[in-house]
């Protein structure tokens, strides 16, 4: 196997990519179930934790780094076998999961940081709920879907380049 820059490119986007997408699909299917079953308190104080949590270098790693990589691949494999899939999913990640995350998820989740939780009655407590909850989590699905898509995308890209 040749592992120079140009493979190395594609092989890192794929796995940033997929361990971004990992993570999404891991949120719907378990954090997203558990804390629909969660009070209102509960619920908007976890999500509160979680949004000031995830702010770390692994995180910025996978999902800043799929699409930084998936961009050092298409540079490198322009006008080879794989060039277009991966430019496509450098373009569903740009849109569809770095830009719905920094232009949907990310102004909620700093509407909810500056709410002091213990200030607010249970009605506008339920009401404020209701209105992230709903949006955060269509924002969620929004990313979920194009961040798999990147993914699967950029593992064909890995095949239609790769001499087996």
């Amino acid at each position: 196997m040749d592992f120079t820059m140009k493979s190395l490119s594609l092989y890192a986007a794929v796995t940033l990519t997929g361990l971004s997408a990992g993570l999404f699909y891991a949120w719907a299917v378990s954090v997203i179930p558990g804390t629909q079953r969660v009070i209102d308190t509960t619920y908007l104080e976890a999500m509160q934790a979680i949004n000031r949590a995830i702010l770390n270098p692994t995180f910025y790693l996978s999902f800043f780094g799929s699409l930084i990589m998936l961009g050092v691949a298409s540079f490198y494999h322009y006008q080879s076998n794989g060039f277009w899939l991966i430019l496509v999913a450098m373009l569903l990640y740009l849109v569809g999961t770095f830009g719905v995350t920094v232009f949907g998820n990310v102004p909620l989740n700093d509407q909810l940081d500056i709410l002091d939780l213990a200030d607010l009655s249970p009605a506008k407590l339920a009401k404020f709920r209701e209105y992230y909850e709903t949006k955060w989590n269509r924002f969620h699905t929004i990313r979920s879907l194009f961040s798999i898509a990147s993914f699967m995308l950029s593992l064909l890209a890995v095949f239609s380049t790769t001499k087996l």
